[in-house]
């Protein structure tokens, strides 16, 4: 299964927490299965969310696209930059 297809399956499930400050608290508290950020990211967000992640030791994954094209994926008329699969 592609990242594409992984986080299409996990938007259409429920299984899927979406925006940088939903992501950072559900990190904080739970224990993710893998978090995927965008790209054009920036760059202070980015520290914080791998930051959280190397602690709770979840997979991080860059998704090569926009934010604008990860919100598509996700199937939100608006930019993504953090996706996190429960």
């Amino acid at each position: 299964m592609t990242l594409v297809e992984e986080i299409q399956a996990a938007v259409k499930s429920g299984k899927a927490v979406i925006g940088c400050r939903e992501s950072l608290r559900f990190i904080k508290l739970n224990a993710p299965k893998l978090i995927v950020v965008a790209k054009n990211m920036a760059e202070n967000d980015r520290k914080e969310v791998e930051r959280n992640a190397s602690v709770g030791g979840t997979r991080l994954e860059v998704f090569e696209g926009s934010s604008k094209e990860l919100g598509i994926i996700c199937g939100k008329p608006f930019p993504v930059t953090t996706v996190i699969i429960k």
